[in-house]
């Protein structure tokens, strides 16, 4: 070996060793120690849940058929076929991540893809989506205003 390559291999032993700090490593897991404490203490005591979605009762609902395909678009139909809503249309491309979880769920399951849907607003007015087909449902919380609305308005 001779001295160029001996002192490149010098360096990268030096380097590695300071890439990741010791006290960043310690502070890693003493965070992660003290998360599991907090979170075995909650259960050992029966702590009650925060954040957990609480049940409210059904104010209103409708049935729509979810029609189309990822290149053109999805559409959202009435039980008597009028369209109600597009996903090409007004902010409304999350009515597409919808329908690629409903088909996703009624593939696995092998159920019939043009089933209808159940959109529903709650007393507390939150809006969740249902599907009897396959049992899947989605409440509507966290996924920001322009997409709750695109299920939302057509409720009202």
């Amino acid at each position: 070996m001779n001295s160029q390559t001996a002192s490149l291999a010098n360096q990268m032993k030096h380097r590695d060793r300071d890439m990741v700090p010791r006290f960043l490593v310690i502070a890693m897991f003493s965070l992660m120690l003290i998360s599991l404490s907090l979170v075995s203490y909650a259960q050992w005591t029966d702590h009650p849940n925060t954040g957990v979605l609480k049940f409210s009762p059904i104010e209103k609902e409708i049935t729509v058929s979810l029609v189309g395909d990822r290149s053109k678009g999805i559409a959202i139909h009435d039980m008597g076929g009028n369209q109600l809503a597009h996903s090409n249309l007004k902010k409304s491309g999350f009515i597409d991540v919808i329908w690629v979880s409903v088909m996703r769920h009624r593939t696995v399951q092998n159920k019939d893809i043009s089933a209808p849907i159940r959109i529903i607003r709650r007393q507390n007015g939150h809006t969740a989506i249902f599907d009897d087909t396959t049992g899947w449902s989605i409440e509507l919380i966290g996924y920001g205003q322009d997409n709750v609305d695109a299920f939302a308005k057509l409720i009202d």
